[in-house]
């Protein structure tokens, strides 16, 4: 029999309608391999039991033809996003033993859906990390991992990692500056930051808010469209929720793309640039030619300014978003002789380096006397790198780059797990489609001389998902990638 934990969400959605196996078959074989693959990190909840009621509910349905876009389906859901009755901690000591009274909106929407939530996926503390090595519970491992245990990439690391490893169909994942993108080129799975505003924040645990954005990491596009399509939609209860339909994307898959215009950005090719990812780069853009695509060459002249604009806007937001863990409402308390003592020790005991780090970064920016001179001018900054791409987009339909600008990297490396600095420039693909709220698919290309897999990034104009589902669908098709083994 064929191993379900290998089907897609398309190919176990057929095969539960046609009776092939059960739900609860589908979801058995999913808990059997979390517990196989326990070492990997990638859950720091288990909900087996819980998984096992609904598979019993879902099937019912699916026999008597009612059953959802989602019915069925097995799901790891990012430990960032709420979940009613089922524990939630963003990964951080300081929320340690919080149990949400209510449901974040996408989770909501996949429950509703019939999906089967299996647990919570494991991620770098509060989502600041992209390593997955600041998580509180200790970092997820990259199921390409081999002599030497691999980062599994971040914010999203759990997620990656258990999509490549087959121990959920798909998983929900946060994009705030390369997020879902970056852990799925590391891991080997295809994963799409949506446009800003096309899934609803709410329920979803802050970081920084003007950049949050969740999306589906999982084993193809067509299963990230599927995912998609049921995530995404307006919610009054999210201010910043966009009130565009939402289309069916699995409609755009295989289409033709002949005449497709591929921006292919020259700023995105610096001196020293990984030979093998740019060597990638240029086969992924002949693989698109050969389907009919017109490469054209774009210019982003304010992409040299990213990184540092976001390294001010992100911690500022989240300075602000976490002033509000004091040990009083929720999570974790360490008392003091004094109030101020209680704030101070429950938040000292409750943070790990990397959040520490970023609420002091973002406290001094917006502090009196620099507000002006950092944050302000971030967000001027912010703006001129949207206008890039809009005048880039005259000139072509979608861009094409690297998603990151190497292949995982082993756990504790003194280059990157060891310097901040490092650690932030492997977003360099990847903050300034955030910092313009633009959707970006990440999905794989190759493997470099160490076997590893390496992700190619596909970006398109606001609420045009459409055409990057179009686009990455072809460069699959034509890389034809398998998983880790």
């Amino acid at each position: 029999m064929t191993d379900l934990t290998e089907l897609t969400i398309a190919e176990a959605r057929e095969g539960l309608r046609n009776k092939e196996f059960t739900a609860t078959e589908l979801t058995e074989s999913y808990i059997q391999n979390m517990e196989k693959k326990r070492p990997l990190n990638a859950y720091v909840c288990e909900t087996p039991e819980q998984a096992l009621e609904r598979a019993k509910a879902s099937q019912s349905r699916i026999e008597a033809g009612s059953g959802g876009d989602l019915e069925g389906i097995p799901l790891g859901i990012k430990d960032l996003f709420c979940t009613k009755g089922i524990a939630t901690t963003a990964c951080s000591k300081i929320l340690q033993g919080f149990i949400p009274p209510y449901e974040s909106t996408v989770t909501a929407k996949l429950l509703a859906a019939g999906a089967n939530f299996l647990g919570k996926l494991n991620l770098d503390e509060f989502a600041m990390g992209g390593s997955n090595e600041t998580s509180a519970f200790g970092p997820a491992v990259n199921p390409w991992s081999k002599d030497v245990p691999l980062v599994a990439g971040g914010s999203s690391g759990g997620s990656a990692a258990a999509v490549a490893a087959g121990m959920c169909a798909a998983a929900t994942g946060t994009d705030t500056g390369g997020s879902i993108r970056q852990p799925s080129a590391f891991c080997g799975v295809t994963g799409i930051k949506p446009t800003y505003g096309r899934c609803s924040r709410y329920g979803i645990i802050a970081f920084a808010s003007s950049l949050d954005q969740a999306g589906p990491i999982a084993k193809d596009v067509r299963d990230c469209a599927i995912m998609l399509k049921v995530m995404a939609g307006h919610d009054a209860k999210d201010a910043t929720s966009a009130k565009n339909a939402v289309p069916d994307f699995e409609q755009a898959l295989g289409g033709d793309i002949r005449g497709l215009r591929i921006g292919i950005p020259k700023e995105y090719r610096p001196a020293g640039l990984n030979e093998e990812i740019a060597a990638y780069w240029d086969k992924a853009a002949a693989m698109l030619k050969d389907k009919g695509a017109e490469i054209v060459e774009i210019s982003l002249p304010h992409t040299k300014y990213a990184l540092a604009a976001y390294y001010i806007i992100a911690p500022a937001e989240a300075s602000s978003n976490l002033a509000r863990y004091d040990g009083l409402r929720y999570g974790n308390r360490v008392d003091g002789a004094h109030l101020d003592d209680m704030y101070i020790n429950s938040r000292t005991a409750g943070f790990g380096a990397e959040v520490k780090r970023r609420i002091m970064i973002g406290t001094y920016v917006l502090s009196a006397g620099y507000y002006d001179a950092y944050y302000l001018k971030a967000q001027k900054v912010r703006r001129l790198i949207r206008d890039d791409f809009v005048k880039a987009f005259a000139s072509c339909d979608v861009i094409l780059t690297p998603t990151a600008p190497t292949a995982a990297f082993a756990i504790g490396d003194e280059t990157m797990s060891q310097d901040p600095i490092n650690m932030w420039l492997n977003d360099v693909f990847t903050v300034s489609v955030s910092l313009a709220g633009l959707p970006a698919m990440s999905l794989p290309i190759g493997l470099n001389k160490d076997g590893l897999p390496l992700g190619m990034q596909i970006i398109g104009r606001a609420f045009d998902e459409e055409t990057v589902f179009k686009a990455a669908s072809a460069l699959e098709k034509q890389a034809g990638f398998k998983g880790v083994k």
